[in-house]
């Protein structure tokens, strides 16, 4: 087409949009919707990793672990720290101020009713408020304040018949020979994390230090924005003497690392088959447009336009109402998603699967993802349903008869 025809078609298609309101809204409507539904399933799909991945970084694990080789290898206190100076300067060196040492052990806890096998981990008080969630998780009396006070998990104390103000007996085999040490329980943990919630014991450092004969710490646990956790541990790296390394904590979760992967995998086909329905329902609703408007064709090439511009004109029609469309479904996909993702709106929804959700290592709060590719992924899905979409008119509008047209019931 010509330029002086072209823009006609152009001002022709945009005001054709205005006057068939009703139309051009469902249109719009049904863009908007499979824009949002893309949006907000990969937003999901992507906060799934993070909520596991913010789990263990702030209630099993550390955003970063940094110990000997050896520690990673076999974590017993032998081959721990016993000097974290270089590991400390090395943290500084890197820009990372928030850290704190830590000292696990295998132990035996002994209540007077029962004993039962477990993994203390000696902790600064204070020091792992910068790195943990678990001291504000303590649901019942306080987080520790000093020597000779532990913490646990409130399914470990239910095994075990303690509640807080009662004593037991954390028990090992230390790199000094057998010892034992009688703590006060000051708080129970409810994380909502199973590992946590069932497992975990918290006692002070300096009682560590003494069960253990080890001076030092097993490891240090350093802070790290969520998702910056392996830019973080690549930047310590640069500053570790030889022997000692720096691991972020997606590297520690184990088989928790390939369930999540794999079901990223798995969401590709579901997304597509998602993205499949999203183009039917805007297909069949342009399709439907077109042929509702028949004989208003009919008249207009009746009136001198040839069929070349009409299907210009009803691709650009099409292309314009989507673009509205997508645009609506833009500010209210991304609206939905900030919401979810600075509200904790599907936390309790997931946590109908009760045990099941805990043991994959996340707690009640989940949070989906903000990202500009997920426009880029509505994008696609809309253009390629719009493309096939504007190709039925198109080529209908070229064979179209003014005779047979109007005649159109």
């Amino acid at each position: 087409m010509k330029g002086a025809r072209a823009a006609t078609v152009v001002r022709l298609a945009w005001r054709n949009i205005w006057r068939h309101r009703q139309r051009t809204f469902l249109l719009a409507l049904v863009v908007a919707y499979a824009s949002v539904a893309t949006i907000f399933y990969w937003s999901l799909i992507d906060g799934y990793e993070l909520s596991v991945l913010r789990a263990h970084a702030r209630y099993v694990l550390a955003p970063v672990t940094v110990a000997r080789d050896a520690w990673f290898e076999d974590p017993d206190p032998e081959n721990g720290l016993r000097d974290l100076g270089p590991a400390r300067q090395a943290l500084l060196e890197a820009g990372v101020r928030r850290y704190t040492p830590r000292l696990q052990f295998a132990g035996l806890l002994t209540s007077p009713y029962l004993s039962e096998a477990a993994f203390p981990l000696g902790v600064e008080p204070d020091g792992e408020r910068a790195v943990s969630n678990v001291p504000a998780r303590v649901s019942q009396g306080r987080w520790l304040q000093g020597p000779g006070e532990v913490v646990l998990g409130y399914r470990l104390a239910s095994r075990l018949d303690v509640r807080p103000g009662e004593r037991l007996v954390v028990s090992t085999a230390s790199l000094a020979g057998p010892r034992s040490l009688g703590l006060r329980v000051v708080g129970l943990v409810h994380a909502g994390v199973s590992s946590v919630d069932s497992s975990g014991v918290y006692i002070d450092l300096a009682d560590a230090r003494h069960l253990t004969g080890l001076d030092g710490a097993t490891h240090l646990a350093a802070d790290a924005p969520l998702g910056g956790e392996a830019r973080v541990a690549r930047q310590i790296e640069r500053y570790l003497p030889a022997g000692l390394t720096a691991h972020p904590v997606w590297d520690l979760v184990g088989p928790i690392k390939t369930d999540v992967e794999a079901g990223k995998r798995l969401s590709l086909p579901i997304g597509l088959l998602l993205a499949l329905f999203a183009a039917l329902a805007v297909t069949s609703t342009l399709i439907v447009s077109v042929l509702e408007r028949t004989r208003e064709f009919g008249v207009v090439l009746a009136l001198g336009m040839d069929n070349p511009a009409l299907g210009w004109m009803i691709v650009l029609e099409g292309v314009f109402a989507t673009a509205v469309g997508w645009l609506l479904g833009l500010a209210l996909g991304y609206a939905l998603i900030y919401y979810t993702s600075t509200h904790n709106v599907l936390g309790p929804f997931f946590q109908l699967y009760g045990e099941v959700w805990s043991e994959a290592g996340l707690t009640e709060e989940f949070y989906t993802r903000l990202s500009p590719v997920y426009a880029f992924y509505s994008l696609i899905t809309v253009a390629v349903s719009a493309l096939a979409a504007f190709f039925f008119p198109a080529l209908r509008a070229r064979r179209l008869r003014p005779s047979e047209a109007l005649r159109w019931d």
